[in-house]
């Protein structure tokens, strides 16, 4: 009996605890938010990836010599580094275990110079861990994922203690790592002050996801087999069967035919409520696609409130990349499909993991650096080019001079495709 009653009582007093703690949480993020404090808030996975690289061709079935890394990442967690890198200074929500995984990540953050409030800890849970194989190549070969964590304990009553910080911030990203409930939570916040939202599909099947959250979204970054998924999702069907990029002859489609493709998936996410698609073709460059002329697609964005923080980051871009390239391809007030195309660079490839995570994370940086959006675009594609060529899923520095003049090129490469 009196064990009984001890228990209760701790139980009661860890309850207690946890509303005090949150309490705390809560005014603290409220107090800097009436401080003038700005910062993007990225929603979504903090995951260590583990990345076992053979040095010749695998053999199944038995051990290959190699190299076997440790490699901080997440698709929002490698999002927010790549923006810090750029200049920008996120704030991350997200959730690790109180194990040797999650302080490696909770190290590498605190190394960076970042915010670590909304990143919880739990004791009763193991940080999200991904591991990799990859080929001679570089090219994913397999993988196995451990990142329930984040559905289960990532709730909306931890987002809801960071509403004040979404409301001040010039935009969110959320990763489909996020249960439906709380992308929903994370979404609707976001809707009551008009902040943008930037939607990452992270993989086929959590791209589906989308359904609960599309009215809210602003922005959505599918590959052309996510694309397919989330139309799919939309419509309740299969309609939508996968994109052969390559033809009979085994070569690549020209990307005019493979937008006609893509395009009726594109029309649905659009319809559906989506104000701009991002399609990432790899090799293939990214489309840049709304419905409306140049006026309603600058107006989507007309919230995002340039920061400090990307001072550097926009005057350099800006001399690279006259902002006025575009404006006599668009029909202004037009409701048509407007699609532009941003061709990719040659890159030296070493590893293909954490390019489309920063070329979202560049993309955000300039946006919230006051850069327009074809410019924030082409600085993406740099800033992916320049992840394929390193080991990590983001490159330890950026040097400004070389994004920008990456971006140059492919700024001055985009052209407007018609039907």
């Amino acid at each position: 009996m009196e064990n009984n009653v001890w228990r209760r009582l701790n139980t009661l007093s860890r309850h207690l605890l946890i509303k005090i703690e949150a309490n705390q949480v809560l005014h603290s993020n409220c107090l800097s938010a009436l401080d003038g404090v700005s910062e993007p808030v990225i929603i979504g996975a903090m995951i260590l990836d583990i990345h076992g690289i053979p040095y010749t061709q695998s053999l199944p079935r038995t051990t290959n010599p190699g190299m076997v890394h440790y490699v901080a990442g997440g698709v929002a967690r490698n999002v927010a580094e790549c923006m810090t890198k750029l200049g920008s200074k996120p704030f991350m929500v997200s959730m690790i275990g109180v194990d040797m995984p999650g302080n490696l990540l909770l190290d590498y953050w605190k190394s960076a110079g970042l915010a670590v409030e909304g990143i919880q800890r739990r004791q009763d849970v193991g940080t999200p861990v991904v591991c990799n194989v990859f080929d001679v190549n570089g090219e994913l070969a397999a993988a196995v994922a451990s990142v329930e964590a984040i559905e289960k304990f990532l709730t909306e009553e931890w987002i809801q203690q960071f509403r004040c910080n979404i409301f001040s911030a010039p935009v969110l990203m959320i990763d489909a790592n996020l249960s439906p409930s709380s992308l929903e939570a994370s979404c609707r916040i976001a809707s009551e002050s008009g902040i943008p939202t930037w939607f990452e599909p992270v993989s086929v099947a959590k791209s589906r996801r989308v359904v609960s959250v599309v009215k809210y979204v602003t922005f959505a970054s599918p590959n052309e087999d996510e694309l397919i998924a989330m139309a799919n999702a939309l419509t309740c069907g299969d309609r939508f069967p996968p994109i052969q990029a390559v033809d009979n002859s085994g070569s690549r489609r020209p990307i005019e035919c493979l937008l006609q493709l893509l395009k009726p998936a594109i029309n649905v996410l659009l319809v559906k409520g989506i104000k701009l698609v991002v399609v990432t073709l790899g090799s293939d460059g990214v489309l840049l696609c709304s419905k409306g002329g140049l006026d309603l697609m600058e107006d989507h964005l007309k919230n995002i409130k340039p920061s400090s923080y990307g001072k550097q980051l926009y005057e350099i871009v800006t001399l690279s990349c006259p902002s006025n390239k575009f404006v006599s391809q668009f029909e202004r007030g037009s409701s048509d499909l407007i699609v532009v195309h941003f061709p990719s660079l040659p890159a030296s490839v070493v590893r293909l993991t954490g390019a489309g995570d920063c070329f979202v994370g560049g993309t955000l940086a300039s946006l919230c650096a006051g850069l327009d959006v074809m410019q924030s675009i082409a600085v993406g594609m740099a800033a992916a080019k320049a992840t394929v060529e390193v080991e990590t899923n983001v490159p330890s520095e950026y040097f400004l001079d070389t994004i920008a003049d990456d971006a140059r090129q492919i700024y001055s490469s985009a052209k407007v495709l018609g039907d």
